[in-house]
């Protein structure tokens, strides 16, 4: 609460002087957040009968069921009874508090949902989001659910972020980051934007640090989730616009299209011109600003800390810049160019999830910071340890502990997953598949006892798979403890954290792959837990 308090004080004091310089005298300026919650929902019996899922809130095993999110079908549909009881309960114990519950739905993943509040000032708007994960887990439970806050609960599906919609706004009502119906025009709102657009660029580094947990690491680049390359998307209006400031030429906006619907019933409808970009991590859309690389169990007071100071920064640079200049007019322009013209490669509207992205980001210079361990020191950085220091929002000593305790964090994460995941192939699916592989065994005896080749047989055939994959996924599992063993003795904890992500989680996901591979062999009554199917289309049902 302290270095967010302080980043909001410091964005108001710098977007004020900022204004002054185009004539606006506001009592102050706030920067206004709305926080999209993604969640998941899960049937409480089946909750407990997972180890995974109760020691770490994420499954670290599970065959895909035939039927995914690949048809789009649960994505806004029809809420079913149980779960909109959750629903109606957790808006109205939100609203008793205060907090401005307004939008739930339906989201990609089956099993998956969202509540989208009301925007409100960021401090508020913190509080608010930490309330209303704390009453979904609460709230759930009545309704014999489980609420899954982590980013990627299931594999092979969408994972859950926290959308964190932030613009600044005067006290009075003006919303700064509104372009109006002229952007090229409004010098205000593209001096603002230039110095958004070099603070993403020069603190791209401090963006993915602020968002880098293990849990989010699995969901970055993933699905519906923005790559781990951080870029800006403005669309196709506001990139015409910046185009022709950096080739000194003029710009129409483009006129507003109309939508016909229909001659005689329904009128017709202004059509928005604006964009959206999913797959960015930092999109335009409309009179804001989206970050949609925070993971969804995440508190929003990191990201809009660092959102606030690094545009406060930039600002300062800005409104600096003018104020030494006689031609305000022409010093005003020239920072706004000059903003595009060196810093434009984090500008980036098309796909973030193709391979020709990736080539295309490191031909540009910008970063690509695939895992936690990786992000971390970035934070530790001359230019970002100044950073902090200057507008007083950490000590240097406060940074080093910080990113110490989020070292640690992380591996005591992957340790508790590697051992759980050992504990449920030792106690779970391997026992499961020596049963299974006894009863076939009995039966391919049996028929051959009657005189029937059982050689081609549906039972000797699977009896084979089932044997070799769990002689496979036990050796696996004696290399993962082997590794886990030797990662916990390393003494420097950022080459542990490393030797975790490199080492530990490279052997849990192979091991993965042949316990999924195993499982789907298996006849569901010997499996002690409930299976992707049951998890995901049980609450649905």
């Amino acid at each position: 609460k302290t270095p967010l308090l302080r980043s909001i004080h410091e964005i108001d004091v710098a977007s004020r002087k900022a204004l002054k310089l185009f004539g606006i005298n506001t009592a102050g300026v706030v920067c206004n957040v709305g926080p999209e919650q993604e969640y998941f929902l899960v049937d409480k019996e089946m909750f407990d009968e997972r180890r995974d899922l109760v020691f770490t809130g994420r499954t670290l095993l599970g065959a895909m069921p035939p039927k995914g999110q690949e048809m789009d079908d649960h994505y806004f549909g029809i809420i079913k009874p149980r779960v909109k009881a959750f629903m109606e309960e957790l808006d109205e114990e939100l609203w008793k508090l205060g907090v401005l519950a307004k939008t739930e739905h339906n989201e990609v993943a089956p099993a998956q949902h969202e509540l989208a509040p009301i925007y409100t000032i960021t401090n508020v708007a913190t509080d608010h989001n930490q309330i209303t994960m704390e009453f979904m887990k609460r709230i759930a439970l009545k309704h014999g659910l489980v609420c899954l806050l982590h980013e990627k609960p299931f594999d092979g599906i969408n994972g859950s972020g926290k959308h964190n919609n932030w613009s600044l706004a005067t006290i009075e009502g003006k919303n700064i980051l509104d372009p109006g119906q002229d952007p090229f025009k409004n010098t205000c709102f593209l001096f603002f934007l230039a110095a958004i657009i070099k603070a993403i660029d020069v603190y791209q580094d401090l963006l993915r640090v602020v968002v880098a947990t293990a849990g989010n690491d699995h969901r970055l680049g993933a699905n519906e989730a923005p790559p781990a390359i951080i870029s800006m998307f403005l669309g196709t209006e506001l990139t015409n616009v910046l185009e022709a400031i950096e080739q000194g030429k003029s710009y129409t906006s483009a006129k507003s299209k109309t939508m016909k619907i229909s001659n005689n019933v329904i009128p017709d409808i202004d059509q928005d011109n604006t964009d959206r970009n999913r797959t960015s991590p930092f999109a335009f859309t409309g009179n804001k600003f989206e970050f949609r690389a925070v993971g969804s169990a995440q508190s929003i007071a990191g990201p809009n800390i660092i959102l606030n100071i690094i545009a406060a920064e930039i600002l300062d640079e800005f409104t600096e810049e003018v104020g030494k200049s006689k031609d305000k007019k022409a010093a005003i322009n020239k920072v706004i160019k000059d903003a595009i013209v060196e810093h434009k490669r984090i500008i980036f509207n098309g796909n973030g999830y193709t391979d020709a992205w990736v080539k295309e980001a490191k031909k540009r210079g910008l970063l690509n910071i695939k895992s936690t361990p990786e992000a971390l020191p970035y934070w530790l950085t001359k230019k970002n340890l100044d950073l902090f220091s200057k507008h007083h929002i950490y000590t240097e000593e406060e940074s080093r502990s910080r990113i110490e305790i989020h070292f640690d964090e992380y591996c005591k994460t992957i340790n508790i997953e590697a051992k759980t995941l050992m504990e449920m192939l030792t106690k779970d699916l391997l026992p499961a598949a020596s049963m299974y592989a006894g009863a076939l065994a009995k039966v391919v005896a049996e028929k051959k006892a009657a005189g029937i080749s059982a050689t081609d047989s549906f039972e000797a055939e699977t009896l084979t798979k089932i044997s070799a994959l769990s002689t496979a996924l036990y050796k696996k599992e004696e290399t993962l403890k082997k590794d886990l063993v030797s990662t916990v003795r390393i003494a420097d904890l950022p080459k542990r954290a490393l030797a975790f992500h490199k080492k530990v989680l490279a052997d849990m996901d192979d091991a993965r792959v042949l316990a999924d591979e195993l499982e789907s062999l298996l006849d569901d009554s010997y499996l002690p837990y409930p299976t992707y199917g049951k998890l995901l289309f049980g609450v649905n049902a």
